[in-house]
């Protein structure tokens, strides 16, 4: 099966989505399939909004309330972090984020993508 073209991202967008996974971002999977998650404060509800519009397929969980705290995750998985992949193979580079370059390989190492 074919999978889905990447998203189409203008440079700011492409910039702001390398920003958020680079700063708050988790590149890891649940042994089974791999992920990409973002967890933050429920006051970034409209970014988590905004994730999910840029990022097709993409899942916004919560809001959760735990030990006083309030947060949404945001998670890529299956069809929408292939789609993904090729965009950040693009942009996400040693250069930039040596820590986020080596999380994400070892993502994708782990996972056989």
């Amino acid at each position: 099966m074919k999978q889905p073209d990447p998203p189409m991202l203008t440079d700011f967008q492409a910039g702001l989505l390398l920003g958020i996974l680079i700063g708050e971002g988790h590149f890891g999977g649940d042994g089974k399939q791999a992920q990409i998650s973002v967890r933050m404060h429920t006051d970034h509800e409209s970014l988590f909004r905004w994730l999910e519009e840029v990022v097709p397929g993409s899942k916004l969980y919560g809001p959760y309330h735990h030990g006083g705290r309030s947060y949404f995750q945001w998670m890529v998985r299956g069809s929408a972090l292939a789609t993904l992949l090729p965009v950040l193979d693009r942009i996400l580079g040693p250069e930039l984020d040596a820590r986020a370059h080596r999380r994400y390989l070892e993502m994708k190492e782990k996972y056989r993508l």
